[in-house]
């Protein structure tokens, strides 16, 4: 445990930005699973889904919670989702 006052402070900053970037991740990994669920019932709007995804996956890589690679690749998993 920290000493020094601004160690703590730093400690609590860390915790909040990880709690922010855990829900953003969480965020995007609810978006994969109704993109599958939407391929998988023939649903017209699987294509809005699949880019509201994609929007949210590349903001993520601008925000830096995901590396660009990292990104790239579920992207293209995702991409190339069949039933």
């Amino acid at each position: 445990m920290a000493n020094i006052k601004s160690a703590k402070k730093r400690i609590e900053v860390i915790d909040r930005q990880t709690m922010e970037n855990k829900s953003y991740k969480t965020k995007i990994a609810t978006y994969v699973k109704k993109y599958k669920s939407a391929v998988d019932n023939n649903e017209e709007n699987a294509t809005t889904i699949l880019s509201e995804t994609f929007s949210l996956i590349d903001s993520a890589v601008s925000k830096g919670i995901l590396q660009k690679a990292t990104a790239n690749r579920k992207k293209a998993r995702l991409s190339s989702y069949k039933k």
